[in-house]
């Protein structure tokens, strides 16, 4: 006869035990491969903005913590280095720093585990620990929230929940792996849905000079864009625009998915750096898990003036009107980072606004801007000053993915709008000082007739959301036909 196998008796209280195993468990992996070797450095010189240090071997891009006696310590990143000096870049404010002061790596970030709070599967990735290394908060927690730089909330509500500290440094993705752009963004503005048409994943500048209404198309994109989170990224612009900018133009419902990364024009050239990598650290994420992510930057030309004023300082030769080479390099790879994601799953579709010194769109960034990004939107100054908003000038505007998305319909319709509207604008000047005679000139009959229901078209209260087929619509109702 068959005995069966009995099983052992379960020990007092193992099940309350078990959690307490798992928190020391977690306990113990976090400081488990802390370096306890510190070594330190001494500052040697400051001029302008960089400041240089002996004795202290870190690389390139890593965090230190620069300390006086009876002074709080000024947070700098390594910028560059000539034999035993490294050059280092301050995040915060130099005042009261002299030659001796001490120079060490930043500690490294040790998240706390809490007990019954899950650990959000960090055994499954890797324990960054190393000294210098910059980590900063990433999650869903970031959702609603206002930040700097360093991961700090602005917004005055309380501390950032439910996010994870991460490495802003990434991986590059395999060309190969990402999936081609192939569908229609709605961005819920006319003139970009019917003549502009954006695809998921698609990377497009704003071209604009100053005062000629950018924030308020950002804002718009907030809005009406279909996505499902969206990231923004204020970078070097003017301090009362931050506000400004979250509290009127993004407004409630946008401002409830969204994640606002601050560094305005008073923060450090550093801080500026690394509010475009955190801002697009941060859209990363959310693509990775999946989701829709649109990011707004503005702007662009901030980046690279930031960039330029670290290369000047630590020596670096102007190049092209005083920017170095370097900033040419940092530029692709900042906006390379943004795309479709692996396989298909998840995509970053990214405007960046594009400063063009007196509205001259040959400038440098301007220029390298539009060789590196999918397609670029000209706002026009001649048009803003006219009452025209938003004022996309669609003679100068392409997307470069515009054929591979739309309908066969959809493009010769809105080619054929092109060339009607740009038919007038060729003969404004003679009809504004009377001197052509209708009849002569059959097409600019046409564009005559048009005229007023295509300005009528392109132009769009800023509380007005159009979808893409009211947009198309519209399109083919201003063109006398039909969809």
């Amino acid at each position: 006869m068959e005995q069966t196998a009995q099983q052992p008796p379960m020990e007092p209280h193992a099940e309350l035990s078990a959690p307490w195993d798992e928190f020391l468990t977690r306990c113990q992996r976090s400081v488990e491969d802390v370096h306890t070797l510190e070594v330190r450095g001494t500052l040697t010189k400051l001029t302008g903005l960089v400041l240089e240090a002996v004795g202290i071997r870190v690389p390139v891009g890593a965090q230190c913590l620069v300390r006086q006696h009876n002074q709080p310590p000024v947070l700098a990143e390594v910028v560059g280095f000539s034999g035993e000096r490294a050059f280092l870049m301050p995040a915060g404010d130099v005042h009261g720093l002299s030659s001796g002061a001490s120079v060490r790596a930043a500690p490294p970030f040790i998240s706390v585990p809490r007990f019954g709070v899950p650990s959000d599967n960090s055994a499954a990735r890797p324990i960054l620990t190393m000294h210098g290394t910059l980590r900063l908060p990433l999650g869903n927690g970031l959702l609603g929230r206002v930040v700097d730089a360093q991961g700090n909330p602005m917004d005055y509500r309380g501390p950032l929940e439910h996010v994870t500290a991460l490495p802003l440094d990434r991986v590059p993705i395999n060309a190969m792996d990402r999936a081609p752009v192939r569908e229609i963004l709605d961005t819920g503005i006319r003139a970009i849905n019917a003549m502009l048409t954006v695809g998921r994943g698609q990377r497009l500048g704003l071209f604009a000079g100053s005062g000629v209404g950018k924030s308020v198309l950002l804002g718009m994109m907030a809005r009406y864009t279909k996505a499902d989170v969206i990231v923004v990224g204020l970078i070097g612009e003017r301090g009362r625009e931050v506000k400004e900018f979250i509290e009127d133009i993004l407004g409630v419902e946008g401002r409830a998915r969204a994640a606002v990364v601050a560094a305005p024009a008073d923060a450090s050239p550093l801080l500026r750096l690394q509010g475009a990598a955190y801002a697009t650290a941060i859209a990363e994420h959310f693509r990775d898990e999946g989701q829709h992510v649109l990011l707004l930057m503005d702007s662009l030309t901030r980046y690279a003036m930031a960039q330029r004023e670290i290369a000047l300082a630590i020596g670096e030769p102007p190049a092209t009107k005083g920017y170095p080479p370097s900033c040419f390099t940092r530029l692709p790879q900042l906006v390379e980072r943004s795309g479709n994601g692996l396989h298909g799953v998840g995509s970053i579709t990214a405007f960046y606004t594009v400063l063009a010194e007196g509205d001259d769109q040959q400038d440098p960034v301007a220029d390298a801007a539009r060789a590196i990004l999918d397609g670029h939107f000209v706002l026009s100054r001649t048009l803003a000053e006219s009452g025209h908003f938003p004022a996309i000038d669609i003679e100068r505007s392409a997307s470069r993915v515009m054929h591979n998305v739309v309908t066969r319909e959809h493009f010769e319709m809105a080619r054929r709008f092109r060339a009607i509207y740009s038919r007038y604008e060729k003969g404004r000047d003679l009809i504004q000082i009377g001197a052509y005679v209708p009849g002569s000139d059959p097409q600019l009959d046409e564009a005559i007739a048009l005229q007023d229901s295509m300005r009528a078209f392109l132009q769009q209260d800023m509380f007005e959301a159009s979808t893409l087929e009211d947009s198309l619509v519209g399109m083919a109702a201003v063109l006398g036909g039909s969809l």
